[in-house]
């Protein structure tokens, strides 16, 4: 209810020239006012924990009439008189009149005396002075006022209602249609006007009482028979009926435009906390898939096959390719929400958010630049790993052919150096024996080269860590062993036959010469095909040097010749499309580097120019997977170096992933301008002077440490042209207030201090009432009431530090 602080004077308040007494004597219209009079002053008593029952004997002590005037104004009467004698009750009618009158209105013929004798005809004319002056004298609708102001409010309002006409107080309202209308202009779902009849005015009427007192707080203040039986119904009556609906439909548009308040505030906060948590569960997410994934490119145990590093060469090759791309874009996403959210708070007048602990944009940085770190070691260790392996792969085959060429040769030569045939030999046989023995000496010292060679292979294996070093070095161990008791085996040989020939003169000379000078040929001939049987490893076409010895090696070196042309051709392929899709992201990088400073038109245009060259980069895509194919050949060919050009994949993955994170970067800067635009309101032509500020920002200021701490307040040596807007504007955008939030919180409560979980559901949306309930802390004022929720301390929190 208004509240009216200063008396007034109203010419429409004059003495009551239409209050024909005459007419009260009517009993219709007498009837028609006690129901209604007595229905509208209980409206206001129930307030205050009162009502009245027979209005000419309840206002006689004048009491309840001093009660009812302090809960229609909202001030305080004076201190009433408690006795029970006719002179305090006088007082108690009078303060009460007085109290009237200072309100402007002159009071004609009405006296505390009749009033107190329980004079009806008085008490309905007191009563309907302050229905006057209370509800209807400060109506005002497009310049008219009091009852010229509530008729043109009822007319506006049903004008579009068929079979409604509404010219008067009284037989307009017969049919009862005029007050359905009202109810359905401002409640359409309480009733389905559609299905009414003009000629059926006790249903209409019926129907709009019972609707207005469940749905509205409107009580029940006329019969509709009382009206349908009456040619004219009471002017008074109906006039204050109507004005009930006017101020609840008043009241209830008050607390829609509070609600509406409530709703968008909370409807900014509702959005930013889902902004605050996808950035806290993608952060999560993301800091946990780093956490995972640098563990497994630092691990540095090596494979022992060729096939199990290329097995993990190609799982690196998929995290570059599949897993890693859509977090690069994640990370590029979790900084653009960031920047987002903290427009947005920083534009409604909500703190900047402090993600949790460890969850910082910084932090997501640092962790992401040592996962880079690890996989650029990762990644330099598989090809130096593949290398190794491709030396260890060559240097085990080497070692076996010669170990088993030289176990061939030395197979019998134990149990040929063991006979005892000089026993039973003539001399020519001994010397025979001798020279056939000398000649083993030589053939025994030539292969001396091979087994030192088979050792020092071996000893490189084991340096490079081969996986099968115990089988090698027992191989080359039992090699060596075999090879000092052949020795050993040999100078007592030579000593047995020695000692025999001194005991033999002749011996045939001819045949000891041939023997001989065949041993030297024989290892000569097996040390020429142990050569043409060695294996070979080469990187280039340069490094082949073709002998065509004999038509194995030849057919070798061919197939040779025909894989490094391969790969040669492999190289310029790769070669070919990196020198192009390089220079391309450089350029593009610089392009949007240009458009970033010499942005033109409005921000609308800037963002759709924006948005079409990041669709023609992406567009580019295909290019870079092609590229990314050809390398994958490079690598399954083990080719290691391309002298055609100075970009690798790694360079080109790299430039464009930044390419995609700047364009993103850029289109959000738009977008978060935009924002602050609108906000506070900005003009066009403000905007370009404040980039063109922002292009030639002067560091050498004397006022630049001091412009440094507002636009950079985190100190990352870097200024946004958000941050150059916000600090040129400096001002403050139209937003709602915590003061705002709670007056309109106030409104919903009916001016309470308080608010209930009633009042909640049944003025907000089902969400946002939950949303409130769900955070309110409970009232402890001295009125509290069981169930009481403190909207003070939640409006604050929306506004301030707290986790809301």
């Amino acid at each position: 209810m208004d509240h009216y602080d200063s008396p007034q004077t109203n010419d429409y308040m004059q003495p009551e020239e239409d209050w024909d007494r005459d007419l009260l004597l009517d009993p219709a219209w007498e009837k028609q006012q006690r129901k209604t009079f007595t229905a509208w002053c209980n409206s206001h008593l129930r307030k205050a924990g009162t009502q009245i029952e027979n209005i000419e004997e309840d206002f006689r002590d004048g009491l309840k009439l001093m009660l009812l005037l302090e809960v229609i104004s909202g001030e305080r009467l004076a201190k009433p008189e408690r006795g029970k004698m006719r002179v305090h009750k006088i007082s108690n009618v009078n303060k009460a009149l007085d109290f009237i009158a200072s309100k402007g209105v002159k009071l004609v013929s009405i006296g505390a005396e009749e009033i107190v004798d329980g004079n009806v005809k008085m008490t309905l004319g007191m009563i309907w002075t302050i229905i006057l002056r209370f509800a209807i004298q400060d109506i005002s609708v497009e310049e008219t006022s009091a009852k010229e102001g509530l008729l043109l409010w009822c007319q506006r309002k049903t004008a579009p209602y068929k079979n409604v006409n509404i010219q008067n107080f009284h037989i307009s309202w017969k049919d009862g249609l005029g007050f359905c209308a009202l109810i359905h202009r401002h409640r359409p779902e309480l009733i389905d006007y559609g299905k009414l009849r003009k000629d059926d005015p006790l249903t209409n009427l019926n129907t709009a009482f019972d609707v207005a007192e469940k749905y509205l707080d409107i009580p029940k203040m006329l019969d509709a028979e009382d009206i349908v039986g009456t040619a004219r119904p009471d002017e008074k009556a109906i006039m204050t009926y109507v004005s009930s609906f006017y101020h609840a439909f008043s009241g209830a548009q008050k607390a829609e435009t509070a609600a509406n308040r409530i709703c968008k505030v909370l409807a900014v906060n509702q959005e930013n906390e889902q902004l605050m948590e996808d950035y806290e569960k993608l952060a999560s997410d993301l800091l946990e898939w780093i956490r995972r994934t640098i563990p497994w490119l630092e691990n540095r145990v090596p494979e022992n096959t060729m096939h199990a590093m290329q097995q993990k060469l190609e799982d690196f090759r998929d995290y570059r390719r599949l897993h890693k791309p859509p977090k690069v874009q994640e990370k590029c996403q979790l900084e653009i929400n960031f920047n987002t959210l903290q427009t947005k708070l920083r534009l409604s007048n909500r703190p900047a958010f402090m993600p949790s602990e460890g969850r910082m944009v910084s932090d997501i940085n640092n962790a992401w630049g040592c996962l880079e770190q690890a996989e650029k070691g990762y990644e330099e260790w598989l090809l130096n790993e593949i290398r190794r392996l491709e030396r260890l792969d060559h240097l085990a085959e080497k070692f076996r052919q010669k170990a088993s060429i030289h176990e061939a040769w030395t197979d019998g030569k134990e149990a040929m150096l063991r006979q005892k045939d000089y026993e039973t030999a003539t001399l020519s046989e001994i010397k025979a024996l001798l020279k056939k023995h000398e000649a083993f000496e030589s053939d025994l010292a030539a292969h001396q080269d091979r087994v030192e060679q088979i050792a020092a292979i071996a000893q490189e294996l084991n340096e490079l860590d081969y996986y099968d070093s115990p089988s090698v070095n027992a191989r080359c161990q039992k090699i060596c062993d075999q090879w000092d008791n052949l020795g050993a085996l040999t100078q007592k040989r030579r000593e047995a036959l020695e000692r025999t020939e001194k005991l033999l003169e002749t011996i045939d000379q001819l045949y000891l010469e041939y023997a001989k000078r065949a041993a030297p040929f024989n290892n000569w001939m097996e040390g020429a095909m142990e050569d043409l049987q060695d294996t070979f490893i080469v990187h280039t076409i340069e490094e082949i040097q073709v002998r065509q010895l004999v038509p194995r090696r030849d057919q070798a070196l061919t197939e040779e010749h025909a894989r490094q042309q391969h790969n040669e051709r492999l190289r310029k392929q790769f070669a070919a499309q990196a020198n192009v899709i390089g220079p391309w992201i450089q350029t593009k990088m610089e392009e949007i580097g240009r458009i970033s400073i010499e942005m033109h038109g409005t921000l609308e245009d800037q963002l759709s120019h924006l948005r079409q060259y990041e669709k023609s980069i992406v567009n580019y895509k295909p290019k870079i997977d092609q590229l990314e194919g050809d390398h994958q050949l490079i690598q399954e060919a083990l080719i290691f170096d391309n002298k055609h050009t100075n970009y690798t994949m790694e360079h080109i993955r790299v430039g464009w992933e930044q390419l995609l994170t700047t364009i993103a970067r850029t289109i959000n800067e738009v977008e978060n301008q935009i924002l602050t635009r609108d906000a506070k309101g900005i003009s066009q032509e403000q905007m370009n002077e404040f980039r063109a500020s922002f292009n030639h920002f002067d560091r050498g200021e004397a006022e630049f440490a001091r412009i440094m701490s507002i636009v950079d307040p985190n100190r990352l040596g870097v200024v946004t042209f958000q941050a150059f807007i916000d600090f040129m504007s400096r001002e403050t955008a139209d937003t709602d207030t915590a003061d705002q939030v709670m007056a309109s919180f106030k409104i919903l409560a009916g001016d309470k201090n308080y608010i209930t979980v009633d009042e909640l559901r049944r003025e907000l949306p089902p969400d946002q009432a939950e949303y409130c309930i769900a955070r309110m802390a409970p009232y402890a004022g001295p009125d509290s009431v069981p169930g009481a929720l403190d909207y003070m301390s939640f409006s604050t929190a929306l506004y301030g530090e707290s986790d809301l």
